[in-house]
């Protein structure tokens, strides 16, 4: 394949934008980018942040993503008639109710303003109860634990949870509903115009990790034990079939109105979607003992094995995210570990600075909007020069909840140790410190269990634009930590699912050596440091137990 001679499409949805790349399949260069932010999503519509409520409509998806396909292509339009195929991932659990077309209800004008009718963006943490009671009927039904190969926890922010916390706290819209549906299934059924229950093909990734779907018993939770919970449940599961498919396989055939919409060739390949972070890693080059840190807002940890040999039982991994074959690289175990606040911690803090700036009314709006951008570099870059000590102050990253180890959004953040001398930039380097803690309980959970992890990459905006963040990272973990030479990793990974759907690279591996961008620069411990850190992170550990005794009474 020469240069400039074929192109594929990665499609990155992210919590508040779209980011769609081009990508030459010859060599992984770009050849237009482009970004959407969510037109609704931005005004904070349908949120409330104080109940936790995060949800999003449909048609923010869908204008943004053509807006961004249309930009990215008009950056050079010899691009659009050579593009071959297209992948797309998402953020997850993010599911909507929908109709039996497939169609979330909110594109339904009855339902067009109603919350509980769009996605439930994978940060809302509503359904909190509605988890404590799966997790509780897991362990007491007398049947599978479904619970096994999702880290034995189940989330609020998982699609079961979310689903039914709206049965119960909004019945009257479930009557209206036929299923629930993920947005990485919706978007590539929309593109392809797919509609038929049992046509959709249902993401690997997002059932392995979400959903508790497992070739063990057979595919996801029985009807018996989701009816326990309520009955509707059941009826969604029969909505989903069966089958789960990987990324690199078509989910069907560019349809020609959405082809003409977007300036594409009809017919093209559209791949199953999967969630960002899994396509991300494989932007970021995950492999047997590479593991992909993504981080952002919050964090996800990728990392793959091999699947047992035939006879042989597949070991679960207590306390992390999830895990299952195919939902990262075809052929390997993919496993997911997470923090639920890494730069949300950040930009609590800043939130809370900003606050008088905000609200008394003394400052322009424009102005407010430049000094909101300097102030976490400002408190870095003032942090940077603080030495942390044995009897330095100690924070805890759960302020959204806990993802991993041990899911548990009730849990929540802490800072301990402070005295009148404890400034501004001396809390912003507590929450580096404590987000670093978290990654570190992560990385121990899944060496603890057996899976080796012998490299960490980290990709995503604060992996790239945080020095400090990293090097403490580092520091606290005692590992190098390499990070990628630009922020496009889930869209880098989408084109090379994309690419292996349109049949250019035979499997991923290979796409992954043609595309994948290599290594900006590489954070290595400071040993003196990591030895004070290592008191501190016992002090971490026991704050946490204490926060944890605190939660369950």
């Amino acid at each position: 394949m020469k240069k400039g001679e074929a192109y594929v499409l990665g499609a990155d949805f992210g919590s508040d934008s779209v980011r769609v790349v081009a990508v030459d399949v010859a060599d992984g260069s770009v050849a237009g980018s482009h970004v959407s932010y969510y037109p609704r999503w931005k005004t904070g519509a349908y949120c409330d942040p104080k109940r936790n409520q995060f949800r999003q409509h449909p048609l923010d998806y869908v204008e943004s993503f053509t807006e961004a396909v249309q930009s990215a292509l008009s950056q050079n339009p010899a691009v659009a008639s050579r593009v071959r195929g297209i992948s797309m991932d998402t953020t997850g659990s993010t599911p909507s109710l929908c109709d039996a077309d497939g169609k979330p209800l909110a594109l339904d004008k009855r339902f067009s303003d109603n919350p509980d009718a769009m996605f439930v963006l994978w940060k809302d943490h509503t359904a909190v109860g509605e988890a404590d009671e799966i997790n509780a009927l897991s362990k007491s039904w007398g049947g599978p634990d479904y619970r096994k190969f999702s880290g034995g926890t189940y989330s609020s922010e998982w699609f079961w949870s979310k689903l039914l916390h709206i049965v119960r706290h909004n019945p009257s819209i479930t009557a209206h509903a036929a299923g629930f549906i993920e947005h990485c299934d919706w978007l590539p059924a929309l593109l392809t115009g797919t509609e038929a229950f049992d046509k959709i093909k249902r993401s690997r990734c997002a059932a392995g990790h979400k959903l508790m779907w497992h070739p063990s018993w057979n595919g996801y939770p029985s009807s018996e034990f989701l009816t326990l919970l309520d009955p509707f449940l059941a009826i969604v599961r029969e909505s989903l079939g069966t089958e789960t498919y990987t990324a690199d396989i078509p989910a069907g055939a560019l349809t020609q109105e959405w082809a003409k919409k977007l300036g594409l060739p009809v017919g093209i390949p559209v791949c199953v979607g999967a969630y960002d972070a899994h396509i991300g890693a494989v932007g970021g080059k995950v492999a047997k003992g590479v593991m992909v840190k993504s981080i952002g807002t919050s964090t996800c940890d990728i990392i793959i094995g091999d699947v047992p040999s035939k006879g042989e039982q597949e070991q679960a991994v207590d306390g992390i995210v999830g895990q299952v074959a195919g939902s990262v690289i075809p052929g390997y175990i993919g496993y997911e570990g997470g923090q639920s606040a890494f730069g949300d911690y950040y930009a609590w803090l800043r939130d809370v600075i900003m606050w008088p700036l905000k609200h008394l009314d003394i400052v322009e709006e424009q102005q407010i909007e430049k000094i909101e951008k300097k102030v976490l570099p400002m408190l870095e870059n003032a942090a940077q020069a603080i030495e942390p000590t044995e009897s330095s102050p100690v924070a805890i990253d759960w302020i959204n909840g806990r993802r991993s180890p041990y899911a548990d959004q009730m849990l929540k953040g802490a800072l301990t140790g402070l005295t009148l001398g404890t400034d501004a930039p001396a809390v912003m380097r507590m929450l580096l410190e404590s987000t670093a803690f978290g990654a570190r309980a992560i990385l121990e959970c899944f060496e603890n269990s057996g899976v080796r992890v012998e490299k960490v990459v980290a990709i995503g905006g604060v992996a790239r634009k945080s020095v400090i963040g990293m090097q403490i990272l580092a520091d606290i973990t005692g590992r190098a930590i390499h990070v990628t030479d630009n922020d496009l990793a889930p869209s880098i990974g989408g084109a090379v699912f994309a690419s292996v759907a349109a049949g250019i690279y035979k499997d991923v591996e290979e796409a992954q050596e043609a595309l994948c961008s290599g290594t900006e620069r590489v954070h290595e411990p400071d040993l003196e440091r990591k030895a004070v850190y290592d008191t501190l992170y016992e002090r971490y550990l026991q704050i946490g137990a204490f926060e944890e005794k605190q939660r369950r009474g």
